[in-house]
C-alpha cells in the first residue's frame, strides 16, 4: 500500500474511533475528531500531513 492508502486507513479508523468514544465515553472525544478533520482540511491546502511525514520516515513507499 502506499502512503495515500494508509493515511486514508489511519484517519477513517481514528474519526470511527473518536466518534465511538464521544457517544460510550466522553463527549469530550469529538474534540479529536474535530482536530482530525481540521488536519484533513489544512493537509489539502497546504499538501503538507504530519501523519504522511511520519509514514515516510517508516519506509512506506510513496
Amino acid at each position: 500500500m502506499t502512503v495515500n492508502r494508509y493515511l486514508r486507513l489511519i484517519a477513517g479508523f481514528f474519526i470511527l474511533l473518536s466518534v465511538t468514544l464521544g457517544y460510550f465515553v466522553s463527549p469530550y472525544w469529538y474534540f479529536f475528531t474535530a482536530f482530525i478533520g481540521l488536519n484533513l482540511l489544512q493537509s489539502a491546502f497546504t499538501n503538507w500531513c504530519p501523519m504522511m511525514t511520519l509514514l515516510r520516515k517508516l519506509g512506506i513507499k510513496d
